[in-house]
């Protein structure tokens, strides 16, 4: 049985069931649904041999070249599929809802499957997600020089009803040249745009939700723009730290990192610091004084902490004199509160 479902339909029934996605490796790597799991119909390297076919000869003979490509492994299909859900029922999707997913849901019906199949296909979910992003969200950026602790904060404020996303987390980047460190490898951009658009839709869009301030772009990845500038626009609460605070925490994060790792990062902007700066850094991680590295590398950071600063509409300055996540939580929310923010 083939039961076509629309973008909402097939996410809420992707809370239970398997989600198989048709495309091709490549493409699925580039971004998917988060349920899903790669289940190609064609590898890579016979896609390619399909479209090529398609645009040199036509409709017909990329058919008939799919079908030679497809038949052999109609068996082993079905057992996979078997495998991943054996009570038959499945969600499944390609590109646009087109012969791919009409192939497979085709061959899965006829083995006995219940295929609920996406209309529109991946398509319609990315359509789906970018109209997250255009929605008026009732944002609080949460603000704050370097070492500040931001990210620390957020959950909480979660676990003091607070509804956060954690941009970083989703982007696997910390958002500077030292970013990266720690980090897991980062998703393409969109598939951070599924990552965010996803945490969106799970929000109450009554209640206040909170965002660390991050650039337009987090590491490699970069943020929606439309969604990137409406953050602009919102009320920002900066946390004001005291830098001696900040060196503290950042030079007790860095000292248990390779030294290799510390000196690409200094590398990394050294226009920005200059020569001398740079090679006094590069001085003070080869003899371990991770605090005299930290005040230097601040020096640029807090520079550009101001320049971030400058589009923003609506600022609120919140002076801190601990580094205590749960403290300054606390402080935050009577803080929004009192200022009528949340």
């Amino acid at each position: 049985m083939i039961n076509p479902v629309t973008i909402e339909e097939f996410l809420q029934k992707a809370e239970k069931l398997p989600v198989l996605d048709a495309r091709a490796p490549k493409e699925y790597e580039a971004g998917h649904i988060l349920q899903a799991q790669s289940f190609p119909i064609f590898t890579d390297e016979e896609r390619a041999k399909v479209g090529t076919s398609y645009k040199q000869q036509g409709h017909d003979p990329a058919v008939l070249l799919g079908l030679d490509l497809f038949g052999p492994k109609m068996s082993e299909f079905v057992k996979s599929a078997t495998n991943i859900a054996p009570d038959k029922e499945v969600l499944l999707h390609c590109w646009r809802g087109g012969m791919r997913s009409g192939a497979m849901a085709w061959l899965l019906s006829f083995a006995g499957f219940k295929v609920h199949l996406l209309q529109g296909g991946y398509k319609a979910y990315r359509h789906f997600i970018q109209e997250q992003f255009t929605k008026p969200w009732p944002i609080v950026v949460l603000s704050g020089f370097t070492g500040s602790g931001k990210t620390d904060i957020l959950p909480y404020l979660q676990k003091l009803g607070q509804q956060t996303i954690d941009l970083e987390g989703l982007a696997n980047h910390k958002g500077s040249a030292f970013g990266s460190i720690g980090m897991p490898a980062q998703p393409t951009t969109e598939q951070f745009e599924n990552l965010l658009g996803s945490a969106l839709l799970k929000l109450n869009p009554e209640q206040s939700v909170w965002f660390e301030d991050e650039g337009e772009t987090i590491g490699r990845v970069k943020m929606p723009h439309e969604f990137f500038t409406y953050m602009q626009q919102r009320p920002t609460i900066v946390i004001d730290v005291p830098k001696k605070l900040r060196v503290q925490k950042l030079a007790h994060e860095y000292c248990r990192t390779d030294k290799t790792v510390l000196e690409a990062a200094i590398v990394k902007i050294k226009k920005r610091l200059g020569g001398l700066a740079t090679q006094e850094a590069l001085d003070a991680i080869a003899t371990g004084d991770m605090e005299k590295m930290v005040e230097i590398a601040l020096s640029y950071y807090d520079k550009a902490y101001h320049y971030q600063l400058k589009p923003k509409q609506q600022v609120h300055m919140l002076p801190l004199q601990t580094i205590d996540p749960e403290e300054n939580a606390q402080q935050l929310i009577a803080f929004a509160k009192t200022n009528n923010l949340i």
